[in-house]
């Protein structure tokens, strides 16, 4: 079965006052249809720039973009507004039209795309439950918190079945609580409707809260992509590294020798491994930090340890925690 988007060796350059800047540099990405495929990376990364590029936003300098097997470069004009019908695209700042009530807003869409106002505002009210603000119909943006806008936008968003939401930073300007709640949302309407959902973001929590599978930029370049679960349990580059790290805020000042993070996983042992590392060795490490970390619904365990500085030690100690079916790497990188 093909990709729902395909990115094919995609390049894209500005032109400045100090030269050209390559924004974009080589990227190839396949999403799969029902994917909640994540893109991360740290500002000026080229996220948004990508993202732009999905839709045909930007055209890019070179490469190729297939949205359901449509090559974005060669189509009519015709056919690219009626491609882009089927991506919707929601913000970090809502982008809605302040001088209309919710299900106006909700409408709007529906009236562009030619639906009479009667089942427009039948589909509208049938988003409003789905979203959870039925209750708030005809209220204007004003009246709304925050996550109530982006619930709002949301709706907005799906009105016309889209294939496809790209999602940049919708989260961002929210609180931790009414995050998750969008996040789960989100992961509610893919599941409901089986709509691609592509996450632009910074947050390597927001990536592990919704995404199956994420590509990791750097500068304009793919520094690595794969399952969320595989890339949080063994980062290969020292981008996704530090991504991963991010939350782990012990990495900050660690000084010394011979730290690890470990990763327990659905296939780690039950037994308490620490503690009996601990008798098995009769040696004393250091706990540096430790977290569950809820990844496709799956709980997942990590900790950073300081393991002793004779390196013999250190090593037998690393070969017991594999043993133990435990992810185990060297962490010298500092976040």
């Amino acid at each position: 079965m093909r990709p729902m988007i395909q990115i094919k060796n995609v390049s894209k350059s500005f032109p400045s006052k100090a030269g050209k800047v390559d924004a974009l540099q080589n990227i190839s990405i396949d999403m799969e249809q029902g994917d909640i495929f994540g893109i991360i990376g740290m500002s000026g990364a080229g996220k948004s720039t990508l993202v732009r590029c999905i839709n045909f936003l930007e055209r890019p300098t070179e490469g190729t973009v297939l949205i359901d097997g449509k090559d974005l470069q060669t189509i009519s004009n015709k056919e690219l507004r009626k491609t882009r019908q089927e991506i919707a695209m929601i913000f970090q700042h809502f982008n809605l039209l302040m001088q209309r009530t919710v299900i106006d807003n909700i409408c709007f869409p529906l009236e562009i795309a030619g639906v009479r106002k009667k089942k427009a505002r039948e589909r509208a009210k049938e988003l409003l439950k789905i979203v959870g603000l039925e209750h708030k119909e005809n209220a204007y943006p004003a009246q709304l918190s925050g996550g109530q806008k982006q619930r709002v936008a949301i709706a907005r968003a799906i009105a016309n079945n889209p294939k496809i939401l790209l999602c940049d930073e919708a989260t961002s300007a929210l609180d931790p609580e009414t995050t998750n709640a969008i996040l789960n949302l989100l992961k509610d309407i893919n599941k409901r409707f089986g709509i691609t959902i592509v996450v632009i973001t910074h947050e390597m929590k927001v990536i592990q809260k919704i995404c199956n599978k994420v590509a990791i930029l750097s500068g304009g370049t793919l520094a690595e992509t794969g399952l969320v679960k595989d890339i949080f349990t063994e980062p290969k580059t020292e981008e996704a590294k530090r991504l991963v790290y991010q939350g782990t805020e012990t990495t900050a000042y660690m000084r010394g020798k011979h730290f690890v993070r470990i990763v327990f996983n659905e296939q780690s042992s039950f037994e308490p491994v620490i503690s009996n590392m601990i008798l098995s060795f009769q040696t004393p490490i250091n706990i540096m930090g430790a977290d569950t970390h809820n990844i496709g619904g799956k709980a997942i365990g990590e900790m950073i340890l300081q393991l002793p500085e004779e390196k013999e030690i250190a090593d037998k100690m690393i070969a017991y925690l594999i043993n133990r079916k435990l992810a185990v790497e060297e962490v010298d990188i500092h976040v």
